[in-house]
């Protein structure tokens, strides 16, 4: 069994994303306009059974109501029993009511951790300020509270602010933390990729950080496994496959590439010997699934 660590789904009809259905935007992964409909698991299942993946985690996406979100995402992991679905729900760390927030997400059996993203792309964070989240105590506070509820915390960032995140979690050393796509090394060409490996090396060395090999498309509509292959070679020496973990980024990174294309990429370039770390054992550990 292959376990698919981030994908998204989506009901229009129950839940709103802003971001989504924002009409003629090109955002920074592509043109949206053919995702602008129901996601739903049936139709992810179908890609994703015919690859072996049987069972996933579902990651917030950007809900105008993350409550409404995480409890839909639960409703769909109880409707259907025979694909083991859990879920990484958003929660404002820096709020006055987190722990109140938290004790909410906590009734839903799906829950696993939190993810409140810092950094998407280097135009979109200067309109957002989530840069901003690393400077506020409040933040540090919030991640500590995770680990101390057995909570994870996905971390979604650029590479310029990799150093300074780092400095952060190692204050928090009980959670747990699952790179998002492997650090969003953007700039592609030899010297970006340099930076962006010498800045990973911050969070590889803390052992609580883990990486997702994931959203390689992203930032290169034309990707392929030739051209990220110094991704996952950096991430895979850094980290070691018991801390890897392949995910799809679906529906986002079908704006650049087939469900199949995502797996046999990530599988032709993972030697055979971690493929079963990389693609079951570490997010079935990281999980608990």
């Amino acid at each position: 069994m292959r376990i698919d660590a981030h994908h998204h789904l989506w009901d229009l009809s129950a839940v709103n994303y802003p971001w989504l259905m924002e009409k003629g935007v090109i955002r920074f992964f592509g043109d949206p306009s053919s995702i602008q409909r129901d996601y739903l698991l049936p139709e992810f299942r179908v890609d994703a059974e015919a690859q072996g993946v049987a069972a996933s985690v579902h990651i917030q996406v950007g809900a105008v109501d993350p409550w409404a979100e995480a409890q839909w995402v639960q409703s769909i992991a109880e409707q259907f029993q025979d694909w083991p679905l859990v879920q990484v729900a958003y929660c404002d760390l820096t709020a006055d009511d987190s722990e109140e927030q938290l004790d909410r997400l906590q009734t839903l059996s799906s829950v696993r951790g939190v993810r409140q993203i810092i950094g998407r792309a280097p135009g979109e964070d200067a309109k957002t300020g989530t840069n901003a989240l690393l400077h506020n105590p409040k933040f540090l506070s919030g991640l500590r509270q995770l680990g101390s509820r057995g909570l994870s915390f996905d971390l979604q960032l650029l590479p310029e602010l990799m150093d300074q995140t780092a400095d952060v979690l190692a204050n928090a050393p009980d959670t747990q933390v699952a790179l998002c796509h492997a650090g969003s090394p953007y700039d592609r060409t030899s010297s970006g990729l340099l930076k962006w490996a010498e800045a990973l090396k911050s969070l590889s060395d803390l052992p609580q950080v883990y990486c997702k090999l994931s959203g390689l498309g992203m930032f290169d509509q034309n990707w392929n496994a030739k051209s990220v292959s110094p991704i996952f070679s950096t991430c895979l020496s850094q980290f070691g496959a018991d801390r890897c973990m392949f995910g799809s980024n679906f529906p986002v990174d079908s704006l650049s590439s087939t469900y199949e294309e995502v797996v046999s990429r990530h599988f032709e370039l993972t030697p055979s010997s971690l493929q079963d770390d990389v693609f079951r054992k570490t997010s079935k550990r990281f999980y608990r699934i």
